[in-house]
């Protein structure tokens, strides 16, 4: 059966960590595809503020 596990961080770092902790579960093969994405807006304070995201599909 095919699984997803989605991630979403403000901060790239964080995102690595919390898919590395969650990768180390999992055997390689369980493994089929890892989507990525950043997105970038302005909030009404003219900060940037960034969302990294990631969706691994795995099989169990």
């Amino acid at each position: 059966m095919l699984q997803v596990a989605v991630f979403d961080e403000e901060h790239e770092k964080d995102l690595e960590e919390e898919m590395n902790a969650f990768l180390a579960e999992l055997d390689d093969i369980q493994v089929k595809d890892i989507r990525y994405s950043v997105t970038l807006t302005i909030d009404e304070d003219g900060e940037q503020i960034y969302c990294y995201s990631a969706l691994v599909l795995y099989q169990i």
